[in-house]
């Protein structure tokens, strides 16, 4: 089984699964998944909930720092910045892109970018993850 099935496999009955959060690759250098804006995941207008944005660029960095600890150590957001740049309507589906630009011992800073699938960008996040050692 890919890297990619086994994180989505655990994340399946979780929060990001339940948004229907799709993995396209996972590597130490970039992390991209898609999501469809369903009615549930929105606010007033059908406009994608800056919550639900949130949710699926935290999950981003998460899988990101994931992918690049010790056998065992664990992680934790410590910081979020989130740039609301263009509403996401029901029916469009976001892609996010997140890459490292930190990768340290004890932190690690992640940058994503979420865009439509027509490349309208809609969110400019950088996270801060805290690195547990094992």
């Amino acid at each position: 089984m890919s890297a990619i099935a086994v994180i989505q496999e655990v994340i399946k009955p979780l929060f990001p699964g339940l948004m229907g959060m799709q993995l396209m690759e996972v590597t130490p250098e970039r992390v991209i998944a898609s999501m469809e804006v369903r009615p549930d995941l929105c606010t007033v207008g059908e406009i994608l909930h800056g919550g639900a944005l949130m949710a699926f660029a935290d999950t981003l960095g998460g899988i990101a720092t994931f992918v690049n600890l010790e056998r065992g150590a664990r992680t934790t957001t410590i910081e979020s910045k989130t740039n609301f740049l263009g509403a996401m309507p029901v029916g469009t589906r976001i892609i996010g892109e997140c890459t490292p630009l930190h990768r340290g011992k004890t932190t690690m800073v992640w940058q994503t970018h979420v865009k439509s699938e027509k490349g309208k960008l809609c969110a400019v996040i950088i996270q801060t993850q805290m690195v547990l050692p094992a």
